[in-house]
């Protein structure tokens, strides 16, 4: 019989392989693992207060320097701010600095420290993994670089002293009567904002250098050039001015002087403000200080007008001219001032009328009759003169002709001095016989008392009113010719005594004057229009008669014995009235008394010496 026993089954047997192979690699692992972490504590240790390997700045490998090993190595490294020169340029000046002359450094230290940094914090895995990352890859450090802006602010400021200047104003220098002038100059800014803002696109970027013009700003002067204010004073004061005019006959009058000491003493410049901003002197000279001596010079300088003369045709009622109007004038002293003022500045020309005003005449050449009211013959007189010497004839003539063709005003005066002038040789008359004192003698213009005596019986016979009538002395012969009563003569002595009447209507009067040589007479006529008034003129009343006294005798060397001369005639004195009576268009009467006392009046003889009339004389 068979039997089974447990030893028949088949036994296995383990590989000590399978056990020892784990074992050992988790033994090397940890092995490794605990080399891994005694490289990384000794690398730690070696590189804790180094730089990591691999770090660069500029290009330098700083990995495992310490920090002073670091700064050492960079600090002759970064050569730019001493050795990039930067060249500022303006106006052919230039001006050289370094960069670190405008205030760019390399702050090494900061840079150092930045390196250190890397990898150097409290995260020890991530620092492990950037300082392996490092290590395989390297890292290039950005250096620090510092700009100090300040700096280069005040090197520019430094350099702004030497261009900056303020512009200058074109000057006027007045020496004597030399007139020099200098130009103005521009002015001159640097801009440092701008300037600054330029260097930084430089500076910043490294830039190896190079040439940067300054920015500077111009400001030009108010006042360029005073050449032209020079010119006009330099002319001023080149000669003297001028000052003429021209007389009523044509001739010349002056010259009044202006000296060029006068002018530079009134000589003004001012500074004026143009439309384009700028500034310009303006010179002036004020003549107007002279303006009181042309006020003393204008009175002598006056022109009055004359009016036209007429005659009236009595066929036609028209008016002819005798003589045509004259513009008078008058010395305009303002614009007179502006004319030296405007010549003032010119080189020529420097001699300067007067400027005067014109006078119109009241009465021109065109004026009519009818405007006048000039119609009819209202008023004449004759006188005779019959027995005149020539001389007296002549005055006679000439007197006249003044009052020929004069047109009178409603109530205008007439006042016969003013017409006739003065009595002179040289206004043209001559010597003749003339009342003086108590005497009748020689003087110039003897005569004029026929026409002032006729044109008194003229304006009497018309009505007109008299305002001024000086009689004779004595009762003179001519005046009581062609049977004329006496105590119709008008006497005048210009200045002294006049004749004067005033044109009472409310028309014109044109006066006419004849000479008849051939009949010895004077006339005077009046036309105008009769504002329906009649003239009677009474016969003369004549009362206390006084006989002439006897004749007297004087001595003249010029005669011989026998001969004789009668120098003055006899008259009675005695006193005349005559009475007017003007009766108006409303039939009321003015009664006039004309009154006239004439002196008794001796009879002169001029005889030889030793006649014996002389001892004749009373006294």
């Amino acid at each position: 019989m068979a039997s089974i026993s447990a030893s028949s089954e088949p036994t296995w047997e383990i590989n000590p392989w399978f056990i020892r192979i784990p074992i050992l690699f988790i033994s090397g692992v940890v092995l490794l693992l605990m080399l891994l972490v005694i490289f990384i504590g000794i690398f730690r240790f070696t590189y804790m207060d180094r730089i990591t390997p691999g770090v660069t700045i500029f290009g330098q490998n700083v990995g495992g320097m310490s920090r002073q090993e670091a700064i050492t190595t960079l600090s002759n490294r970064f050569t730019y701010d001493q050795t990039t020169q930067f060249t500022l340029t303006y106006e052919g000046r230039a001006w050289q600095l370094t960069a670190g002359e405008l205030g760019l450094s390399f702050d090494v230290a900061a840079t150092v420290d930045q390196a250190i940094a890397i990898s150097h914090d409290d995260d020890l895995v991530r620092d492990l993994m950037q300082q392996a990352d490092i290590w395989f890859r390297g890292q290039a450090v950005v250096p620090i670089i510092r700009y100090d802006q300040n700096m280069a602010v005040n090197r520019l400021m430094t350099i702004a002293q030497e261009i900056n200047q303020e512009p200058v104003n074109a000057q006027l220098i007045i020496d004597g009567t030399s007139v020099m002038t200098t130009q103005g100059q521009m002015g001159r800014t640097l801009d440092i904002t701008a300037t600054l803002a330029q260097l930084n696109a430089y500076i910043l970027s490294l830039s190896p250098g190079g040439e940067i013009p300054l920015i500077v700003n111009e400001t030009p002067p108010l006042m360029w050039n005073a050449e032209e204010a020079a010119n006009q004073i330099r002319a001023a004061l080149s000669a003297p001015l001028q000052l003429v005019a021209t007389g009523p006959n044509g001739e010349t009058l002056g010259p009044w002087t202006i000296s060029v000491e006068q002018i530079g003493a009134l000589l003004q410049i001012d500074l004026q403000e143009g439309n384009d901003g700028a500034l310009h002197y303006v010179p002036s000279v004020d003549l107007s200080v002279f303006r009181p001596y042309l006020e003393q010079l204008a009175p002598g300088l006056i022109t009055l007008p004359q009016d036209a003369r007429f005659h009236f045709d009595e066929n036609t009622r028209q008016l002819v001219v005798l003589r045509p109007a004259v513009y008078g004038r008058t010395l305009n002293v303002e614009a007179t001032i502006d004319a030296l003022e405007q010549a003032v500045f010119r080189y020529d020309n420097r001699t300067v009328p007067m400027v005067f005003d014109a006078t119109p005449p009241r009465y021109h050449e065109g004026i009519t009759a009818a405007e006048l009211g000039i119609t009819e013959l209202v008023a004449e007189a004759t006188t005779y003169y019959t027995g005149s010497s020539e001389n007296r004839r002549h005055n006679i003539a000439h007197g006249a002709a003044k009052f020929d063709g004069l047109i009178l005003a409603p109530g205008e005066e007439f006042s016969f001095n003013h017409y006739l002038g003065d009595i002179s040789l040289e206004a043209g008359f001559k010597e003749g016989k003339v009342i003086v004192g108590g005497s009748t003698v020689n003087g110039v213009g003897g005569g004029i008392c026929q026409v002032s005596t006729t044109l008194f019986r003229a304006a009497l016979n018309g009505g007109y009113w008299i305002t001024e009538r000086n009689t004779h002395a004595y009762r003179v012969g001519y005046y009581e010719l062609g049977g004329a009563p006496p105590g119709l003569d008008a006497a005048i002595w210009s200045p002294e005594r006049d004749f004067r009447f005033l044109n009472d209507t409310p028309y014109h009067l044109l006066i006419e004057v004849s000479v008849y040589p051939a009949n010895d007479a004077l006339q005077f006529r009046f036309y105008s229009t009769n504002p329906g008034r009649t003239v009677e003129i009474s016969e003369p009343t004549i009362t206390n008669v006084v006989p002439a006294p006897a004749p007297r005798f004087v001595m003249n060397a010029d005669l011989q014995l026998g001969q004789s001369l009668q120098v003055d005639y006899a008259a009675e004195g005695a006193d005349v009235v005559i009475v007017r009576r003007v009766t108006d268009a409303n039939g009321e009467t003015r009664i006039d008394r004309v009154f006239t006392h004439y002196l008794p009046w001796q009879a002169v003889f001029e005889v030889a010496p030793g006649d014996p009339r002389l001892a004749t004389n009373g006294g």
